[in-house]
């Protein structure tokens, strides 16, 4: 009695749709996040780097829950995953803890995509007690925020200060105004 080999493809045929099934669901979701991201985006003039910066985050999230729920089709106890998914934040976690403020930067910066009343081209003033600034927003990256003052220099504002100070808006499209 000879049984004959089955093939890859017949083994794990479940786990295959199941897959396929998964990475259509992956797709549509991004494709759908992304579209509200964009239209966020437009609705507020929010720079398209900015947008593209929300929509990669977005991507990756994604991509580690699909990863995630495929480790389960392929039969991986969920223990097994929650065990190596802690001892890699715990390694992360340490490694991290010197930079935590990029980290707060970053939280930060998507925060301020979704709620940041203020545009790249306001002139705002952030009142700070040892160093108050009154500038025009150049652009708002992943980390910090450009600002020009009135007598031409840039400074560089990092986001998590953003949302612990009170700002103020002076002059909205200011951008076009001459500098001094």
């Amino acid at each position: 009695m000879n049984t004959p080999m089955k093939s890859p493809f017949e083994i794990f045929s479940h786990e295959l749709i199941f897959t396929t099934i998964v990475l259509i669901i992956f797709l549509i979701l991004n494709f759908i996040f992304k579209k509200i991201v964009i239209g966020i985006g437009k609705r507020s003039s929010i720079n398209i780097a900015r947008v593209k910066l929300i929509s990669r985050y977005i991507t990756l999230t994604l991509f580690f829950i699909a990863v995630l729920i495929e480790a389960i089709i392929f039969g991986v106890d969920p223990s097994q995953i929650a065990l190596v998914f802690s001892s890699v934040f715990a390694v992360v976690g340490i490694g991290l803890f010197a930079i935590w403020s990029i980290l707060s930067n970053i939280t930060s910066g998507v925060i301020m995509f979704f709620s940041f009343p203020y545009k790249v081209g306001d002139k705002i003033k952030i009142h700070d007690n040892d160093f108050p600034v009154e500038a025009i927003i150049e652009d708002i990256g992943a980390f910090q925020l450009h600002l020009r003052l009135d007598n031409g220099n840039l400074v560089t504002y990092p986001n998590n200060l953003m949302l612990q100070k009170a700002v103020t808006l002076i002059q909205k499209d200011a951008i076009g105004v001459e500098y001094d």
